[in-house]
Order: C-alpha cells, then sequence, then structure tokens
C-alpha cells in the first residue's frame, strides 16, 4: 500500500482508495501496549518514533505522522509550551504569545530567532525519529512531516485583537509577517524531507474559510498558503477543517498536490471544483471514528467514496481514545468494494 499511495501522490491513478493520515494518528492503546506516555514522547527520539509507528502495527493503517504535535515551530520561535506533564493526552499548546504585533515578525526577527535554533531546539529531535521511524517501518507505510500553516503559526505567537486590527489598518504589515513565517516553515519541512518524511502535510486548521471567513482566507491565508507550498518538495498536502465550500477555487491555486477536507466541506461539490488535484478525506475524526460504531465508520467511508475521494481521511488528528477498532474498519475500505460495504 505505501508503493500505491507514492504513485498516487506523484500523479499516477491507482486501483484502490488507500485509507491513512498525514495528520496526527496516534492512540492511547497504542502508546499503552508501546509502554509509553504522550508527553515523554515529545522529548526522546526513539521514543516519538515508537508512538508513531503504534498505529501501524495495531490496525495496519499505513502511514505514520511526526511530529506529534502542532507547536515545534513556535517553540522554535521562543514560545513556551504546555506539554501537559500531568498525563493528560493533550497535545502541546502554546503558553502564552511572544508578540504584540506583526510589526515585530520581520525576517531579521525570524532569523536571530528561528533558524539559529533549527540546529538546537527540538527540530533536530524531531528530525532524528523521522530517521528512526524510516528505519522502523519506512519500508511499510508512508510518513508524514507535518507543520501548522503560516496563519495558524502566526496565531500562535501574536496578541490576538492586536493581530485583528492590523489586519484591517495594515494589511501589508501582516502579509508580510505571514510570508516570513511561510519561509520558516518551509526550511522546517525541508528538513522533515531529508530526514525521510515521503511527504508534507501543511496543516492551517486556524485559517479556514469556515472560522476566519471567504474574504479573509482570500486576503491572508490563501497568499501565504501558496508562499509556503511554492517553496516545499513535492508532494505537499495542505489539509485545513472547517467548511471551506466558499474558498474551494482558491484551493486549486494554492500549488498543492492534495488537499483534505474535514466533513464540514460538501464533498461533492469539492470533488467538481477541485478537478486535476487529488481530494483527500472527510470522516468526522470525532462523531464517526471515536464516538462511533464500526457501522457508522462503514457509511461514511461508503459516502466518501462514492463522493468522489481519492483517498480516505480523517478530517483532522484522531482523537487519542479513538478505539483501534474503528481504525481497523477504515483500514479496510480499500480492499473492499462499495457494494460489499454497503451490505
Amino acid at each position: 500500500m505505501r508503493e500505491k499511495i507514492l504513485s498516487l501522490l506523484s500523479g499516477q491513478k491507482i486501483d484502490v482508495v488507500p485509507a491513512f493520515s498525514g495528520l496526527i494518528h496516534v492512540t492511547a492503546e497504542g502508546l499503552e501496549r508501546e509502554g509509553l506516555t504522550l508527553y515523554e514522547a515529545h522529548f526522546d527520539a526513539r521514543k516519538m518514533a515508537r508512538a508513531a509507528a503504534s498505529t501501524f502495527k495495531l490496525t495496519g493503517m499505513p502511514s505514520a505522522t511526526l511530529p506529534l504535535d502542532f507547536c515545534a515551530p513556535a517553540e522554535a520561535l521562543g514560545s513556551e509550551l504546555n506539554f501537559y506533564e500531568d498525563g493528560r493526552l493533550q497535545f502541546p499548546q502554546v503558553r502564552r504569545v511572544i508578540f504584540e504585533s506583526t510589526r515585530e515578525i520581520g525576517g531579521a526577527v525570524i532569523d536571530k530567532l528561528g533558524i539559529g535554533k533549527l540546529a538546537t531546539g527540538r527540530i533536530p529531535l524531531i528530525c532524528e525519529a523521522i530517521r528512526l521511524l524510516k528505519e522502523e517501518v519506512g519500508k511499510e507505510v508512508v510518513i508524514s512531516g507535518l507543520i501548522p500553516g503560516p496563519y495558524t503559526l502566526l496565531l500562535y505567537l501574536c496578541n490576538l485583537p492586536n493581530m485583528v486590527k492590523e489586519m484591517k489598518k495594515e494589511p501589508q504589515m501582516v502579509l508580510d509577517a505571514l510570508f516570513h513565517l511561510s519561509s520558516f516553515l518551509a526550511e522546517i519541512g525541508k528538513a522533515y524531507r531529508e530526514a525521510g518524511a515521503d511527504f508534507i502535510t501543511i496543516h492551517d486548521m486556524g485559517g479556514s474559510a469556515g472560522f476566519v471567513g471567504p474574504s479573509v482566507y482570500e486576503q491572508f491565508v490563501f497568499p501565504a498558503e501558496r508562499d509556503l507550498i511554492g517553496k516545499l518538495p513535492k508532494p505537499r498536502v495542505l489539509s485545513v477543517c472547517g467548511r471551506m465550500d466558499k474558498a474551494l477555487t482558491l484551493f486549486a491555486q494554492t500549488g498543492a498536490e492534495a488537499v483534505s477536507v474535514d466533513q464540514m466541506t460538501n464533498v461533492g461539490a469539492a470533488r467538481g471544483t477541485l478537478e486535476g488535484m487529488l481530494l483527500f478525506g472527510n470522516l468526522d475524526p470525532v462523531e464517526t471514528l471515536w464516538r462511533g460504531d464500526e457501522a457508522k465508520v462503514v457509511e461514511a467511508v461508503v459516502g466518501a467514496r462514492e463522493a468522489g475521494v481519492d483517498a480516505l481521511w480523517p478530517g483532522c488528528d484522531l482523537v487519542p481514545s479513538t478505539p483501534l477498532r474503528n481504525i481497523r474498519s477504515m483500514v479496510k475500505s480499500h480492499i473492499r468494494p462499495i457494494s460489499h460495504l454497503e451490505t
């Protein structure tokens, strides 16, 4: 299945609709089987690799994603993260913003705070984890190197009320900050590919047109996504949560080989608009994969396949407590025809 997915990402036709993910898909059961906590996996390359490989080992899902959080780029720029040392199955979050204005995010600042830290922060550890993951399961799975989109990273870094004011009064200043961040993220993405990732997933969950509105997406989010994608090596998957129906035509102009949408976007409409692009999605990670039963997973799989997705993806990161049986049902879908699933 690894070779089929790589062929798909390179633009070739394949004979299945594979089920995999470029987003975070570790589970509580997988961590427990490996004798790991999510907290410790963030600080040890070997443990991080084992955690990322655990879902494949237990379900056959032919993919693994690193890092196990979206905040490593913000951390590399100086943000303090909450890693939830108390053992909660919670992905790291930024404790507080470090910039009061987008004016502070210039190229010189990024070079000083970020690029130099790529050699000393957590990015090298993540790259080592990717190398170890490649050695362990790289012949059987595709590996996604995960980065946030520039707009999402800006939300982690900058005072939001000030940022909103500046988007209205000094839009070019905000765009300049986003372009500086896209250059920084591109360096991280390149490092992940060099370490062994098969493709890069840009997850711009904070920049969904459903959240910020179509006009803000077009003016700020889309140009930064296109800039970042243009600087990254192929293949590149753009993943955006939320309702994207009113911005689908812009998706086609980002330059990504594939786009992933969640359950809030009409997949049929997306398929009709995004001709010539790979479309991944759109299984609900909460109501279907976490809270649903196997029948509900099968129903969602059938719906996504009939709507024309090229690959079945969860619409966002898996909830860590997602039952393994539901993931297995999703994975098995690529070897069973729709008529069989429906019965």
